[in-house]
């Protein structure tokens, strides 16, 4: 079965086809996650758009879109918050950037503070 398309740009731009035999190609997500040593990740505040709540911010990831997943899975565990993941970017509820830290270090991948 064929997963669902949600919106415009998961076609990749395809509208609409007159041809009744065209199949659209998908592209194969053959990117290879890099170690944690070599990760160079950002961690920051945000407070943009969201009623002045604050939000732990993680950018930076080179990987494939499942292991972004079970690291914002651990993540939200550890830290015991909600959160999701989107466009490449971790996102945690609430200040918890030096708990984040800590336990990135112990993953053993390469973090530092972003922003103010």
């Amino acid at each position: 079965m064929k997963p669902k398309k949600n919106s415009l740009s998961d076609l990749g731009g395809i509208m609409y086809s007159t041809n009744p035999e065209f199949e659209y190609e998908e592209e194969v997500d053959d990117l290879v996650t890099s170690p944690n040593n070599q990760q160079d990740l950002r961690v920051m505040l945000d407070k943009k758009n969201r009623g002045g709540k604050a939000l732990t911010l993680i950018t930076g990831f080179r990987g494939r879109s499942e292991d972004l997943e079970v690291l914002g899975k651990m993540l939200k565990t550890k830290c015991g918050v909600g959160g999701s993941v989107k466009d490449g970017e971790i996102m945690i509820q609430g200040d918890v950037r030096d708990k984040v830290m800590g336990i990135l270090q112990k993953d053993g991948y390469k973090v530092k503070k972003a922003g103010g």
